[in-house]
């Protein structure tokens, strides 16, 4: 402001006027703060604040300052104000509170900051200083935060966990929390194709493709769906659409290692060895991949089926090496030396790394003992047992259901049971699959916190036995709502203190769904989701004003996981039925 002449009591004198606003006092405090002043600093600081009471800038100055001085309790103060009263968006708040809370050594409600911070804030300014604070967290809490998801990130948390599970081989759990993520996350195109694989796995193709076809329309040039989408359209025997794509895909070249796998094993599962052979050598020159088993394994197969004899041998031998344990190499090294005596005819291999599936069972059955336990676990060989379920001839459906019944877990309770609500299966074979389920959730009933049986009882063995004999139809009648699914309905009401008519129709959905699935409760998170979808449908079902945010918010969940367990509980039950 420029200087004016002004007249006082007679005389003329010079008088540059002073504006005191908030930011005069914002420009002295950052003065102050270069010359160090700290003290100076906060006084300027609070008189910002004094002016400008509604900006949160100045508070988090003046919060800022206290912390460096070590008045973090005064500091966490201020920056609560800001949230609760100033601007609630200003989530890096809470990135602030947890820096003073750990200097205080308070972890769990640096923790309980931190997570919020995380959870809430959608720009991930702090990401990096956030993730340092969370292994200190770690450290000094002995276990990992409670971390539901990274907003920035759009859903990676959830992606990841996603990715683990497909790797398990949990194909219907790794579907739920995709399912789960896309109303939030419609853009994110990795977990909308790993959506479609976990279809695709669990036999489910034509869901499997519909999800393709979004991603593809939102990038058509999207490596991963073509992918895909060139391998369902081969299980559908669509020979020209198979045909365009491969000649689209052999003119792509990747340079990630991600993508050049995914192209490597597309195109041997297509029948196209040669090229898969160039990119599983490729990967095979990359230090990071080098050292793997099942990738050199590919390779080898590659070379086998484009009649690269002494290099598949080759590759089979470091296949040995590197997992000295496995039966794998072993095997192939066999059926090559065969192919070279000329005592086998040169079949074209599968790219699986385990042994074939007849010679999978012929070993089960030679051991006695049933499924090894580590194989469990195995997602190829899973996938193999879901696929042989919906797409193998009669023997061999009964002979994975057999399998599956050893295994007993969750995924496949939730195979069996699609595969019996399945039209058009052989009623021996549905029979089948019922004294199995049955068997499986009457265990699961007997003892809640036991894990499900690793082998079938002799009284289920029996039953398969005499399958076509067997009367299940009463028995899987008792699978019904048993003391262990009323947890859910009791939970429900006690959230929702429904009245009478809401009660009866939550019991009446959740009878329903019980008795066509078997619903994961293995934890309290899993509780909550169902009890909370299942207020939601109820009181839609009965017109009653509710959205999903607002039943989140009295279970303590988000309201993509109301939504998700809504939506399976709907997917399942019919609606009421009319004057109910």
């Amino acid at each position: 402001m420029k200087g004016k002449l002004v007249r006082t009591e007679g005389h003329l004198a010079n008088i540059i006027p002073i504006h005191l606003d908030a930011s005069f006092f914002f420009e002295r405090a950052v003065r102050s703060l270069d010359r160090n002043h700290v003290d100076k600093a906060l006084k300027y600081f609070r008189k910002a604040v004094e002016y400008e009471p509604e900006n949160p800038v100045n508070h988090c100055n003046m919060a800022g300052i206290l912390s460096e001085k070590g008045d973090y309790k005064a500091s966490n103060a201020i920056l609560a104000h800001v949230l609760d009263e100033v601007d609630p968006s200003m989530t890096e708040c809470y990135f602030y509170m947890a820096n003073n809370y750990a200097n205080m050594d308070q972890f769990e409600e640096a923790e309980r900051a931190l997570v919020t911070y995380l959870e809430e804030d959608t720009q991930g300014q702090f990401m990096t200083e956030a993730e340092e604070m969370m292994e200190l967290l770690y450290y000094e809490l002995d276990r990992p935060a409670k971390l539901n998801r990274i907003k920035s990130r759009k859903g990676v948390v959830e992606h990841d966990q996603a990715r683990e599970f497909l790797e398990e081989g949990k194909f219907a759990q790794a579907a739920e929390l995709l399912e789960g993520m896309s109303p939030d996350y419609p853009d994110y195109l990795a977990a909308r194709n790993n959506l479609a694989l976990a279809y695709y796995y669990m036999g489910l193709f034509s869901k499997a493709k519909e999800t393709i076809a979004e991603v593809l329309e939102q990038e058509p040039g999207n490596l991963h769906a073509l992918c895909n989408l060139a391998i369902f359209y081969q299980n559908e025997n669509r020979t020209d659409q198979v045909l365009l794509l491969i000649k689209k895909l052999r003119t792509i070249v990747p340079y990630q290692h991600e993508q050049v796998y995914k192209l490597a094993t597309t195109m041997g599962i297509l029948g196209q060895h040669d090229a898969a052979y160039i990119h599983f050598r490729r990967l095979l020159k990359v230090e990071e991949t080098a050292a793997d088993p099942a990738l050199a394994h590919y390779a080898a197969v590659a070379a086998f089926n484009t009649e690269r004899y002494d290099m598949a041998k080759r590759l089979w031998h470091h296949v040995n090496k590197l997992d000295p344990g496995s039966e794998v190499a072993r095997y192939y090294l066999d059926g090559l030396e065969a192919v070279l005596q000329g005592m086998q005819e040169p079949n074209k291999l599968s790219y699986h790394y385990h042994l074939p599936f007849d010679e999978q069972f012929k070993q089960w059955e030679d051991y006695g003992n049933g499924i090894p336990e580590e194989m469990k676990n195995d997602p190829l060989i899973r996938s193999s047992f879901f696929w042989a379920l919906r797409h193998g001839d009669q023997a061999t459906k009964l002979q994975v259901i057999h399998a599956l019944g050893m295994i007993g877990d969750y995924e496949v309770q939730q195979a069996l049971q699609l595969f019996i609500n399945e039209p058009g299966e052989e009623s021996t074979l549905v029979k089948a699959a019922q004294v199995v389920l049955h068997d499986l959730q009457r265990a699961e009933h007997h003892e809640l916190d036991a894990k499900v049986p690793q082998t079938l009882t002799p009284e289920t063995l029996k039953s398969l036995r005499k399958v076509g004999k067997a009367d299940v139809a009463a028995n899987h009648a008792e699978t019904g709502a048993t003391s262990h699914w009323q947890v859910v309905v009791d939970r429900a009401l006690q959230m929702s203190e429904a009245r009478a008519e809401l009660q009866h129709e939550m019991e009446r959905i959740w009878t329903d769904y019980v008795s066509r699935v078997c619903p994961d409760l293995s934890g309290s998170k899993q509780i909550e989701g169902w009890a909370a979808g299942l207020e939601y449908l109820a009181s839609k079902n009965r017109s009653r004003p509710v959205t999903y945010q607002s039943i989140a918010e009295r279970y303590g969940i988000s309201a993509s996981t109301v939504s998700k367990y809504a939506r399976q509980l709907n997917q399942i039950c019919s609606a009421a039925p009319p004057n109910h």
